[in-house]
């Protein structure tokens, strides 16, 4: 008996120390996890219950010179449907006429639609595609549908918004506007103007702590670490949506006329530089006929020029006095040989001897070879340093990505050869962008100074400026005032006299030069040989506003008039025209006071006779111009019917009569 007691109270001293171990073990825990681990254990509890939220700044908008809206942002919703959020009695009694509202809504049968919410609810689908892409009018409408109108927790709604660029003028201008496009990865990739002021459009987004109160609910905790988003600021862009109509559809019209590849235009207000206008235009690989924006071919394609590439021979050779316009040289039977190779005229016979600037305006490749050939043969640099002093060398230092590299042979270098230099002349061997070429030929309109494509004049935060972009002058002059006005003689005779005379206008002025490049013409391997027609100029010629380049590439060729002046020029002309007889003038009128002697006698003529006029009785208008006449006549009351033009013969009612209300009065005219 007393060993059994002795084994019990053994026990009992096991079991306690068991439990002061235990508890010793606990304490031991509680103290490592409140001073030890405290921190770790806080940090964790802290982030369950405590989140920092980002709030987005809004978006800035891009407008356009005259303040029309060419990019925004706003809300696009997707709506899902939590099927297990609702009660059974509510569900039941709902989905019906959901489905019904949904039906009537997106176009579908309500079978659809119930069939669907039925089978989400089934399967305890908490996350069931109800729309994308809602707007916000569409998404207010949903929310009052049976069901969806008693919220997210009784009703089951989930809507997930989201932001989208929108261009409220359409694809017009679309890849200089650009857009900003957030890849999987999380990264952007931005294009156009959308891209190239990213910074300042995008704003901080700001940020909030809340604390979790409920299963999906955050209650906002205001702390000092709070963050209120600062939104983007707007852009003011240099494009002019009145001449971006223009231009884009003058140039698809062509682009369709001719079964091109794909085409570009350029307008440019000569003195700031600023681009009013920039269409690119390709062919869908699908539809012939249909053409959008694919890529910006004025910034980013660099390729040979053809002819339009003359004018840089004629002012290198000007600067240099190496020849002038009256020069004159062989054209050699359109055909003129440099070490076994051939430079060929398009007109077939060549042009016979002419001046140099004549060759200038008919575009021969053979005079004007020739005038560069003989004057730089023994020091070709000499004129490629002039082409790399023109700028013609450098890329002009767009915001925007993949502005194309313009390349101009160097002695020496692996592309350089016996006819580099000559080939230059007419515009092969070298490559340079549309919007490249534009900014020298403005150059010229703009007397020698050589400003910087704009595409963005101002940066704003509301009606406050906070940065503006004024005139950047690349190079204050390219060449002197007496070559500036030999070249814009030369560019006029080309509109007047020349290649482009078909765009001759007597009454509206306009300079320019026609360009045909060949393009594959030394290639081997079977691909075929295509045609790149351009036109560069500006108007009106005598007082240079805006320049312009049109380039269209692969025109169909089955009617052989593939050529600058048949594809390019029109268009040129139709824009220059459209814009010139459309803008209001704002010409002051000389000498408004002056007095002209016969309008004076008229009009004291009228004045007498309506002195002679006795009240209340018709007047004696024999010998009157009708136009007095009638102006007599109206303002006393009565109603004239007139016969014939010139001045009054005969009247109906006898001059004296007294008149009547009803009288109608007839007047034969006769010159």
């Amino acid at each position: 008996m007393m060993v059994e007691e002795k084994n019990t109270s053994y026990r009992i001293y096991l079991v306690a120390v068991g439990i002061f171990l235990m508890a010793i073990g606990i304490v031991v825990k509680l103290c490592n996890i409140q001073w030890v681990e405290g921190d770790h254990y806080r940090q964790l509890a802290k982030e369950r219950t405590v989140k920092n939220f980002v709030i987005p700044a809004n978006k800035g908008n891009v407008y356009s010179a005259d303040g029309s809206l060419l990019a925004t942002s706003i809300p696009n919703y997707n709506i899902r449907f939590d099927a297990v959020a609702p009660k059974s009695e509510d569900f039941n009694a709902n989905v019906s006429a959901l489905a019904d509202s949904l039906g009537l809504m997106f176009g579908k049968p309500s079978s659809y639609y119930d069939a669907g919410l039925r089978r989400a609810r089934g399967t305890k689908n908490r996350f069931y595609l109800i729309a994308r892409n809602l707007s916000y009018t569409e998404y207010v409408r949903i929310k009052t549908f049976p069901l969806f109108s008693k919220g997210a927790f009784k009703g089951g709604l989930i809507v997930e918004q989201y932001t989208i660029r929108e261009h409220p003028i359409g694809m017009i201008a679309k890849r200089t506007i650009g857009y900003d496009i957030i890849r999987p990865d999380g990264k952007h990739y931005a294009k156009g103007i959308e891209g190239a002021y990213k910074k300042y459009l995008d704003g901080k987004d700001g940020r909030v702590l809340k604390q979790k109160i409920a299963k999906g609910q955050w209650k906002p905790i205001r702390d000092q670490n709070e963050v209120d988003p600062q939104d983007g600021y707007d852009i003011i862009s240099t494009i002019d949506v009145y001449i971006q109509d223009i231009a884009h559809h003058a140039l698809l019209k062509q682009l369709q006329e001719y079964n091109a590849d794909h085409g570009c235009v350029v307008v440019m207000e000569t003195k700031t530089g600023y681009i009013k206008a920039i269409a690119n235009l390709g062919r869908d690989k699908k539809e012939d006929s249909t053409y959008y924006e694919r890529v910006n071919y004025a910034v980013s394609e660099s390729h040979e020029p053809g002819s339009t590439y003359k004018l840089a021979d004629l002012m290198a050779l000007f600067e240099d006095k190496k020849a002038d316009t009256s020069d004159i040289y062989d054209s050699r039977g359109g055909d003129f040989t440099i070490r076994g190779r051939h430079v060929r005229d398009s007109h077939e016979g060549g042009y016979g001897k002419i001046s140099l600037g004549r060759g200038f305006e008919v575009s021969s490749n053979t005079v004007l070879v020739q005038a560069v050939y003989n004057a730089y043969k023994e020091d070709p640099m000499q004129f490629v340093n002039h082409l790399k002093h023109f700028g013609l060398d450098k890329k002009l230092g767009l915001p925007f990505e993949g502005e194309g590299v313009p390349f101009i042979p160097q002695e020496g270098g692996r592309n350089w050869s016996a006819i580099a230099m000559p080939w230059m002349a007419f515009g092969y061997g070298v490559s340079i962008t549309p919007l490249q070429t534009l900014t020298f030929y403005n150059a010229v309109a703009n007397n020698g100074e050589m400003v910087k494509p704009q595409f963005v004049s101002e940066i704003r935060e509301w009606n406050r400026t906070i940065k503006k972009y004024d005139k950047k002058v690349i190079n204050p002059k390219v060449c002197s005032d007496e070559t500036t006005k030999k070249l814009r003689a030369c560019l006029e005779n080309v509109v007047k006299n020349g290649t482009a005379k078909k765009l001759y206008s007597k009454n509206f002025p306009m300079a320019g030069k026609t360009g045909t490049a060949a393009a594959n013409y030394n290639k081997k391997d079977g691909t075929e040989k295509h045609y790149v027609s351009s036109f560069v100029g500006y108007f009106p010629a005598n007082d240079p506003k805006y320049s312009c380049i049109v380039v269209v590439h692969e025109p169909n060729t089955s009617k052989n008039n593939y050529y600058g002046a048949d594809v390019a020029g029109p268009v040129f002309k139709r824009i220059a025209q459209k814009i010139y007889t459309d803008a209001p003038s704002m010409n002051s009128i000389k000498n408004i006071d002056s007095k002209n002697k016969i309008q004076e006698q008229n009009f004291n003529d009228y004045y007498a006779e309506t002195q002679k006029v006795k009240p209340g009785t018709v007047p004696n208008l024999k010998g009157m111009t009708g136009m007095d006449a009638v102006a007599l006549l109206g303002n006393m009351g009565l109603k004239v019917k007139v016969k014939g033009t010139g001045k009054v013969k005969k009247q109906s009612i006898e001059a004296g009569r007294s008149i009547s209300p009803d009288d109608v009065i007839i007047l034969d005219l006769s010159s």
